[in-house]
């Protein structure tokens, strides 16, 4: 009897740090894994359309984190693949990366669960739904040719002397009444003296302006990204005769392109372009600290596109001037 307590004893005794061991990794808190994003701007487009995908990860601490290699998507092409940034935010490294695809294949398909790699832990992005379609058509109603044109007479020809006769009347009266009122006159003068602000003054006292609204920290984010976007548009309108207003984002990342910025410049010009797509769209909801950021990005970029564009009118009147002297 003595030795079979001894013997239990003595088992119970071997086992005792195994036991504690299990209990710490139990009891111990399990390490935060990333977090992993995958975001489009569209859900449901047409065969061929383009989809802006933006991929974020959020790791703690500043652990390795491998990138998914992307060659190929089931049923979607790319278009454009951007590079991968990144930087540190309260200690965790963030990740980010925008792609532009698309698909030819009609039907709902799915942007699979993407694997990113942290160490030995493989972890999974979620997949993203797309609805692929074509333009809707009714089949109920017959397809008809073309017709020629067919001229339609106007009613109102015989009345066309008359409607012109009483517009120079009327314009008359009003050129008289006009110059009989000195005080509009003077209004009118004083206006024409007033000088017009040059494309990058408006520019940059319409930035002003915005920043002293606060609009991120009232909760209008989508109406601070559309604001930032048209300041850029109707400067790049106004200074370098760019149709920026009936543009899309990717159009006008594809004219600025073709102009001489440097890459430091035009790759955050871009991104900040793409993120106002998101905001307004996709209802993206970026962090303070990257408002701030574009909107400095696009203060920069006025400023170097203003210094471009005076550099070359500065190049082309030396010009200019160089043909007088030669002829």
């Amino acid at each position: 009897m003595n030795k079979r307590i001894l013997y239990t004893i003595a088992v119970f005794v071997c086992l005792l740090p195994a036991l504690g061991l299990c209990a710490q990794k139990r009891h111990s808190p399990a390490t935060p894994g990333p977090v992993l994003k995958a975001t489009v701007d569209k859900q449901k487009i047409l065969i061929g359309e383009p989809i802006q995908l933006m991929l974020e990860a959020t790791v703690p601490g500043n652990a390795p984190l491998t990138w998914p290699v992307l060659d190929s998507l089931p049923h979607f092409d790319f278009i454009e693949k951007g590079k991968v940034d990144s930087t540190m935010r309260a200690g965790d490294r963030y990740y980010r990366q925008y792609m532009t695809v698309t698909s030819f294949d009609s039907g709902a398909w799915a942007i699979p669960r993407l694997p990113f790699q942290e160490g030995k832990k493989i972890y999974l992005s979620d997949s993203v739904r797309i609805e692929v379609g074509y333009t809707r058509i009714d089949p109920s109603k017959d397809f008809h040719d073309i017709k020629d044109i067919i001229e339609v007479p106007n009613p109102f020809a015989r009345w066309f002397g008359w409607i012109v006769a009483a517009v120079a009347l009327i314009s008359l009266a009003l050129i008289v009444w006009l110059v009989r009122k000195k005080k509009i006159l003077k209004t009118i003068a004083a206006a024409v003296q007033t000088p017009k602000l040059s494309p990058y003054e408006e520019a940059i006292q319409q930035l002003n302006e915005l920043q002293r609204q606060h609009l991120p920290e009232n909760g209008s984010v989508k109406v601070y990204y559309s604001r930032l976007g048209d300041i850029l548009r109707v400067f790049l309108s106004r200074r370098l005769n760019i149709s920026s207003l009936a543009e899309t984002s990717e159009e006008l990342i594809g004219e600025l392109r073709r102009l001489p910025l440097p890459g430091e410049q035009f790759a955050p010009l871009a991104e900040t372009l793409r993120m106002s797509d998101f905001v307004k769209f996709a209802k993206y909801q970026p962090a303070p600290a990257d408002t701030e950021q574009h909107y400095q990005v696009m203060r920069n970029s006025v400023e170097a596109l203003e210094v471009m564009a005076a550099n070359a009118e500065s190049a082309a009147r030396a010009a200019a001037a160089n043909d007088t002297k030669t002829n």
